[in-house]
C-alpha cells in the first residue's frame, strides 16, 4: 500500500507541472489479462507450439483453408510435442462451414483390435485394462480424421500441408520450455522400449530446451502419407511396421483392424446456454458433461455473484460432480451401448440435477442420476480463414508418450487410448472388438448471432470442466476469448469425495470460503497446467474479423495469416 501510495503522490506530482499527463490508467493498460487477443480479418491458427501454429499460416498463405490448416498445424505438433500427441494417436474435430452455415462433427477415434478382448485379457492373468504396453493400444484414428477433413473441407493434398512438418522434421527444432520439461521428467519411461529410446532419447537423455532435436523417421512415414494418403496408414507400408511392432509384444492388432477402420461423420450435440449455442461432440467422448454442467448452473445467478466468488465456484464445482457422475456411468460408445444423450443434455434434466445442490454444503458423495431415455494427455488447436470456415481441433495419444511403444523405423509412438475401457460385463464401455471407448479429448464450438467461437481446453477429464468455465468467463462475466482463457480455474480430478485443485491467483478468502463449505482446496501454481492449457479462435461475421487467443500455461501462441503471400 505504501508503493502505491507513493506513485500517486509522484503521478499527483508530475501532473501538476504538466497538465496533459493524467494517472488515470486506459481499460487496455490496466487488466487482469496477460495477452492481448490477435486480432486480424485474414485467417488465424492458434496452437500449443508457435512452430505448429507457423506450419497452420504458411498453408493459409498458399490458398488452403482452415481445414488444411488444421491438419498442418496438426501434423507440426506431432513434431514438436510427440509426448502429447501423434499419428499414432486418436482426432475429434468440430467444424464450421461458413458457405452452409452448419457445425459438422468428426469422430476419428480407433476401435479396439477383433482380438482385444476381456477373455484374452483375462487369460493373461489382467482383471482390469492395462494403463500402457501394447494391449492398451487401439487403432490410431488420426490420419484416418486427416483424410475425412481434407475429403469434405480441404483445398490442399496431403503433400501440401504435410510439408511444414516434413521440413521441420530433417531441419530438426529448438525444443521450447513445457514440453522440455515433460520429455525430461518421462526419460525413464522412454527408456523402458528400445525404438522410444533410439528415436527421442540423445544418449540416454531428454533433448534439453533450446536444444535442435530432429526426427528423420517420422519424416519418413508423413512422406509416406503424403505420397500414398491414408492407405499408406492403413495398408500400405506403414500399416506393416504397426503390425510388426504389435506382434514383436504379443499384441493382437491384425490387418483388418487397420484396413476397416474408417473415420465418422457425426451430428453434434448442443445446448442453449443464456442465448448462446454451445456445440459438442457427442458421446463415445466427455464433452456432454460440459453441456450437462452448463445446463445445471443455468438457474445460478453466476454474473450478479460475481467471477470466480465462493458462490459461483461452488455452483460450478456442485455442477461438475453431478455431470460428471452420469458422463462416466452412461457414456460408451454408442454403436455398442445405449447412451441416453438427449436426455442427459435436455434442459429439464439439467433443473433436476441443479435442485440437488446445497448451496451451503459440498456433497462428498454424488452419485449419478436417472436420465430420460429420449428416441488426457493431449494437444488442441484452432483454425479460422479469411471466409470464416473454422476448425476446432483435438488429438491425444492419452498418456504421456501413449503406451511407451515406438513403431519401428517411422518415429511416432502409439497411443494408449485402450486404458480408459473397462472389463466390467455391464457397463457400456466395457472392452469389446471394434469397439471405441470413452475418450477424454474434445473440441467445442459456441455461437450467438454473427459470432462464433472455436476452442478447447486440454486435460483428460480436466476438459468438460474446463470448458464450461470458459464458456461461462465469456458469457457471465463479459470476457474477450484471452481473458476468458487465461482466468484462474478449478479442476477436479476424481469422480467421488471434495477433492479440488485451485489455482493459486485466487483470493485466499475464496479458498477460506470454499472449505468452509467442506471443498478440500489443494492450491496450484498461478499459471497451472493442472487445470489444463487451451486455445481459442473468433470470427465476427458481421465485421469480417477474426481473434485468435492462446493460453500462457501452454509453448503457443495464436498466428495471423500474411495477406500479400498470395
Amino acid at each position: 500500500m505504501r508503493q502505491w501510495r507513493i506513485v500517486l503522490l509522484i503521478a499527483a506530482s508530475l501532473t501538476a507541472s504538466v497538465p496533459w499527463l493524467t494517472v488515470e490508467p486506459l481499460a487496455a493498460e490496466d487488466r487482469s489479462q496477460a495477452r492481448s487477443m490477435v486480432i486480424s480479418q485474414f485467417g488465424i491458427v492458434a496452437a500449443e507450439q508457435p512452430i505448429a501454429a507457423r506450419a497452420g499460416t504458411a498453408v493459409l498463405e498458399k490458398g488452403g483453408n482452415a481445414a488444411d490448416a488444421a491438419v498442418a498445424a496438426n501434423a507440426a505438433m506431432g513434431l514438436v510435442a510427440p509426448m502429447m500427441n501423434g499419428i499414432g494417436g486418436d482426432l475429434f474435430a468440430l467444424v464450421y462451414d461458413a458457405k452452409t452455415n452448419k457445425v459438422y462433427g468428426l469422430n476419428a477415434s480407433g476401435w479396439a483390435p477383433k482380438g482385444l478382448t476381456p477373455e484374452f485379457l483375462q487369460s493373461k492373468g489382467l482383471q482390469r485394462m492395462p494403463s500402457n504396453g501394447i494391449h492398451s493400444v487401439t487403432v490410431p484414428g488420426a490420419v484416418a480424421g486427416w483424410d475425412a477433413l481434407l475429403s469434405r473441407f480441404g483445398t490442399k493434398t496431403f503433400a501440401d500441408v504435410l510439408a511444414p512438418a516434413i521440413a521441420y522434421a530433417k531441419a530438426g527444432f529448438p525444443l521450447t520450455e513445457l514440453f522440455g520439461d515433460d520429455w525430461k521428467a518421462t526419460t525413464g519411461y522412454l527408456s523402458r522400449n528400445r525404438e522410444a529410446a533410439r528415436v527421442y532419447l540423445l544418449a540416454g537423455r531428454a533433448p534439453a530446451i533450446g536444444e535442435i532435436f530432429r526426427n528423420p523417421d517420422l519424416a519418413g512415414a508423413f512422406e509416406e502419407i503424403a505420397k500414398g494418403g491414408r492407405d499408406a496408414f492403413y495398408k500400405g507400408g506403414l500399416a506393416k511396421r504397426i503390425l510388426d511392432t504389435s506382434a514383436k509384444f504379443g499384441g493382437t492388432m491384425a490387418a483388418d483392424d487397420l484396413s476397416e477402420f474408417a473415420a465418422e461423420w457425426v451430428d453434434p450435440i448442443s445446448t442453449d446456454y443464456r442465448g448462446w449455442t454451445v456445440y459438442e461432440m457427442p458421446p463415445n467422448e466427455q464433452g456432454i458433461a460440459a453441456l450437462m454442467m452448463l445446463n445445471i448452473v443455468s438457474g445460478f445467478p453466476l454474473a450478479e455473484w460475481g467471477h470466480n466468488t465462493v458462490p459461483t465456484l461452488h455452483a460450478m464445482i456442485e455442477a461438475k460432480k453431478l455431470a460428471y457422475a452420469d458422463m462416466i456411468t452412461f457414456v460408451g460408445d454408442p454403436r455398442f451401448a445405449e447412451v441416453p444423450t438427449k436426455g442427459m443434455i435436455s434442459a429439464a434434466y439439467g433443473r433436476s440435477r441443479a435442485a440437488l445442490i446445497d448451496p451451503g454444503t459440498a456433497n462428498c458423495n454424488v452419485g449419478p442420476g436417472t436420465p430420460p431415455y429420449v428416441g488426457s494427455d493431449t494437444t488442441y488447436l484452432a483454425t479460422v480463414d479469411r471466409d470464416g470456415n473454422m476448425v476446432s481441433l483435438i488429438q491425444s495419444n492419452f498418456g504421456l508418450w501413449g503406451s511407451g511403444i515406438a513403431v519401428e523405423g517411422a518415429g511416432f509412438v502409439l497411443h494408449n487410448r485402450g486404458a480408459l475401457f473397462t472389463l466390467d460385463p455391464k457397463h457400456p464401455n466395457v472392452l469389446a472388438a471394434h469397439k471405441r471407448p470413452l475418450h477424454t479429448i474434445i473440441p467445442a464450438l459456441m455461437a450467438k448471432g454473427d459470432v462464433r467461437i472455436a476452442f478447447g481446453i486440454m486435460g483428460g477429464f480436466n476438459q468438460a470442466q474446463a470448458h464450461a468455465q470458459f464458456v461461462s468467463n465469456v458469457i457471465d462475466h463479459g470476457m474477450n476469448i484471452q481473458a476468458a482463457m487465461e482466468a484462474a480455474r478449478f479442476s477436479k480430478a476424481s469422480f467421488a469425495g471434495c477433492d479440488l485443485y485451485a489455482e493459486g491467483r485466487m483470493p485466499d478468502a475464496v479458498f477460506e470460503g470454499l472449505a468452509k463449505l467442506g471443498h478440500q482446496v489443494q492450491v496450484l501454481g498461478d499459471f497451472s497446467e493442472g487445470v489444463g492449457g487451451g486455445q481459442a479462435v473468433m470470427r465476427d461475421y458481421n465485421a469480417g474479423v477474426n481473434y485468435g487467443a492462446s493460453d500462457p500455461r501452454k509453448d503457443g501462441q495464436a498466428v495471423a495469416e500474411m495477406p500479400s503471400a498470395r
